[in-house]
């Protein structure tokens, strides 16, 4: 599969730069006659932008998709969905100090030495720009996947500040309540406070995002190599800043003994218990999908910085530029355009397995 496509049968493929004329994306594999709501991507799409709220980028990008094949009288042809999605408010000149300098932390140093050269003019292709496409492309895949499967992520964690790993203890209904797309009130002001803290001193922040799916059919997931939560993985940890992905019990795990861990079964095929998080073997079981995934305080940071010239000389670098002071708030629907795809791709798989025995 090339380094700029995701799926195996459903197969989204992007290219385009921070700053560049447009994101365009191509999305193989949809079936036709689907009909395309494009009032639900353009939803996900005012989720995803820049500009929403004081805790994200001030970059004002309105994000709308243009469809420019795949699609006829709102329903889908069967061939390939084309996307594009211009750039508007690009400040290069934001950036001229860092095309002879490395950020630390950020992908200017392994760029340059893979390719020779980069654009620095807000990362590029790096930068979490590109996941534009991808939120439109996921909105996409949701209409693909069968009626009853509802996929919602929320903010679990910034910095020191954590929900209870327990997903059921919250109304996930409420995850857009309030600009930091966390179902607990009172976390959320506490985590905004973090955010608006790091923001004041040029700092950034980390978080968690927490992804909960529901109603997927038991058997998607092709093993070995293609397990469903090896799939889920890699398209989280393909966004930009994620630095760690568990579902289930993940970690917690480890400490437990099998008595403790194993979930039973009950009658209808229904688990007591869901450590497994809906998976088990690599195949969904038919219980709720959860899984979480660290993203890392975001690299460009204003603070004066320790770092080196592209001729491997100490220097200091100071950004400039308009950047999250902490990316989990906007992740939070790229999480869920990356779960939609994945599941979709083993949909469809499946669907086609099952048509030819």
């Amino acid at each position: 599969m090339p380094a700029n496509s995701i799926g195996e049968h459903l197969i989204l493929t992007t290219c385009g730069e921070s700053h560049g004329e447009a994101l365009l994306g191509i999305l193989d594999g949809v079936p036709s006659g689907i009909c395309i709501d494009m009032d639900a991507i353009n939803r996900e799409m005012a989720r995803r932008r820049p500009g929403q709220s004081a805790i994200s980028t001030p970059r004002d990008e309105k994000d709308e998709v243009r469809i420019i094949s795949g699609v006829f009288e709102g329903k889908t042809t069967g061939t390939s969905i084309g996307m594009m999605i211009k750039n508007a408010d690009q400040h290069s000149s934001d950036y001229s100090e860092i095309a002879s300098k490395f950020r630390p932390s950020h992908a200017d140093f392994t760029y340059t030495s893979k390719y020779g050269l980069r654009d620095y003019r807000g990362g590029g292709r790096s930068s979490a720009r590109e996941t534009a496409i991808r939120v439109a492309a996921g909105a996409i895949a949701r209409q693909v996947l069968p009626e009853g499967v509802d996929i919602k992520a929320y903010v679990s964690s910034v910095g020191g500040v954590s929900l209870d790993t327990d997903y059921t203890r919250y109304d996930l209904n409420k995850i857009e309540s309030n600009e930091l797309r966390c179902p607990d009130a009172v976390k959320a002001d506490a985590m905004r406070a973090l955010i608006m803290e790091a923001r004041s001193s040029g700092d950034s922040i980390g978080g968690v995002v927490t992804c909960v799916i529901k109603g997927v059919p038991v058997g998607l997931g092709e093993p070995i190599f293609d397990r469903l939560e090896a799939r889920l993985a890699a398209a989280m940890m393909s966004i930009p800043a994620s630095k760690g992905f568990e579902v289930g019990s993940g970690f917690a795990s480890s400490c437990m003994r099998g008595s403790e861990h194993n979930d039973a079964f009950v009658e209808g095929g229904r688990t007591s218990t869901n450590r497994s998080g809906g998976i088990q073997g690599g195949i969904s079981n038919g219980m709720d999908i959860y899984f979480r995934v660290a993203f890392k305080p975001v690299a460009t940071i204003m603070k004066e910085q320790e770092t080196i010239d592209i001729d491997g000389h100490s220097t200091t670098l100071k950004a400039r530029g308009r950047h999250d002071p902490c990316v989990v708030p906007r992740a939070v629907p790229i999480v869920e355009a990356m779960a939609a795809l994945t599941l979709a791709d083993f949909y469809l798989i499946d669907r086609m397995t099952r048509i030819k025995k």
